[in-house]
């Protein structure tokens, strides 16, 4: 355990440090007056770097967020309540009794904090205001519950994919067991596991990621028999039957809890920054764009007079390389030398052979123009040959240094969250140290990243 628990307080340390580097990097463009010189901007992005913020102070405070999602009548409030040991959250047997999110703090084991979620039946608010409303708790949440009561319906089966796709580890409760036969509950239960069989964007569930419960159970007729032999029948409610999804939880949060408060926190910061980078992007689109022309048409007259073949691919190298960094200046985005090396090296490589290709052909045009140079003392209409050839390849490092940056500018907005202890980093960095019997394993591939 102390294994497991050495793993979280790295991973919190590294996403603590992650979104200090963030946000001392935009205070830095605040300061020097990069964002200043700029009132729209300021007025753009500042809901993002309040984002990033809370998110440090959420990861701060070390409180874990569970929400509860399901349709109506599944007992959502119920399943909250059995976990509480009483009944906080208001139950009934009406339709909407829970019409707002609302939450509850929780302390299981005498440890770990918890703030319990719980909201309206997925399939009760219409509109907008519904899908809003979940969005923005997934968006909170670092661990989701969603409750069901028998066979999922196509309804549920949907909205179960999408939560699935929020990247966030997830339980399914099996609410209102006490109402099925033993038979009829197993069969539940292992079609439940099935769930996702055969779709790619979702997979089978894995056994401790579905837990039965009876969280409401119904009152029973009691047959009494009394010590003068009388007999009378009377109503009892059973206890609530959660023992199983409270191990299952408490086992979670001791393994991996602070580690999932860290990669929710990442996530929340990444998709902060990308937020930043294309407001960014799209306010100064026009500036770019200039950049890129000035920048293209400096490569090309540099390789068109430089008159050695290896200085003109250099030449153009260091071109791109300047030419992705005074981007990165324009939109206040962090970049290093070696970071925009690695953008230009990426794009060269991710263009299907096209710049590799410009790249060949512009060095066997400036071999021919070497050549040229070299024996215009023997042969004057070499200088012809030379004038044509630095005309094809300056038009050729044109046509690439454009290229690049028009590239670039997709990666910059992307790129922002890469680096030492950039957050796309620090979640491939944590999710590559899980242990494979953890939620979080799973969560790699969700996360589109591979190993």
């Amino acid at each position: 355990m102390s294994v497991y628990r050495n793993l979280q307080e790295t991973h919190l340390n590294r996403a603590r440090a992650s979104l200090r580097q963030a946000l001392s990097w935009y205070g830095y463009l605040r300061k020097s007056g990069q964002l200043s010189s700029n009132p729209e901007l300021v007025g753009l992005v500042k809901p993002e770097l309040e984002a990033l913020r809370a998110t440090l102070n959420k990861l701060d405070s070390n409180v874990i967020r569970i929400a509860v999602f399901g349709l109506v009548s599944r007992g959502k409030s119920a399943v909250l309540n059995a976990l509480l040991g009483d009944k906080i959250l208001q139950t009934g047997p009406l339709n909407g009794v829970t019409q707002w999110p609302r939450s509850v703090r929780w302390q299981p084991g005498g440890k770990v904090l918890v703030e319990l979620i719980d909201t309206p039946g997925l399939d009760e608010i219409a509109g907008e205001s519904r899908a809003d409303m979940a969005r923005e708790v997934v968006h909170q949440a670092d661990l989701i519950l969603f409750v069901v009561s028998g066979d999922i319906t196509r309804t549920e089966y949907q909205a179960l994919l999408e939560l699935r796709q929020s990247q966030k580890p997830l339980i399914l409760v099996f609410n209102k067991i006490d109402l099925y036969p033993d038979t009829d509950r197993g069969v539940i239960y292992q079609n439940l596991q099935q769930l996702g069989a055969g779709n790619p964007q979702a997979k089978p569930l894995l056994p401790d990621e579905i837990v039965m419960v009876a969280a409401e159970p119904a009152a029973m007729e009691v047959r009494v028999e009394w010590p003068d032999g009388r007999v009378s029948y009377e109503w009892e409610t059973p206890p609530p039957q959660v023992d199983e999804l409270k191990e299952t939880i408490l086992n979670i949060l001791n393994r991996e809890g602070r580690s999932l408060l860290a990669l929710n926190a990442l996530i929340q910061a990444r998709d902060a920054e990308a937020a930043i980078a294309q407001k960014t992007i799209d306010l100064r689109e026009k500036e770019a764009e200039e950049i890129i022309w000035q920048f293209t048409k400096y490569k090309a007259l540099a390789v068109m007079l430089n008159p050695i073949a290896f200085l003109d691919i250099l030449g153009g190298t260091v071109a791109d390389l300047a030419l992705i960094r005074a981007l990165a200046r324009l939109y206040g985005l962090p970049m290093t030398s070696y970071e925009a090396g690695k953008i230009l090296k990426t794009i060269v490589f991710s263009s299907g052979g096209l710049l590799l290709g410009e790249l060949g052909s512009s060095f066997l045009l400036g071999l021919g123009k070497s050549t040229a140079v070299i024996t215009s003392g023997d042969n004057p209409s070499n200088i012809t040959a030379f004038a044509g050839s630095a005309i094809a390849q300056a038009g050729i490092a044109g046509y690439g240094g454009y290229s690049v940056g028009k590239a670039a500018q997709v990666y910059l907005e992307k790129g922002c969250t890469w680096g030492q202890l950039g957050a796309s980093s620090v979640i491939q960095e944590i999710l590559s140290q899980v242990d494979q019997n953890t939620i979080m394993y799973r969560l790699r591939q969700e996360l589109g990243i591979k190993y």
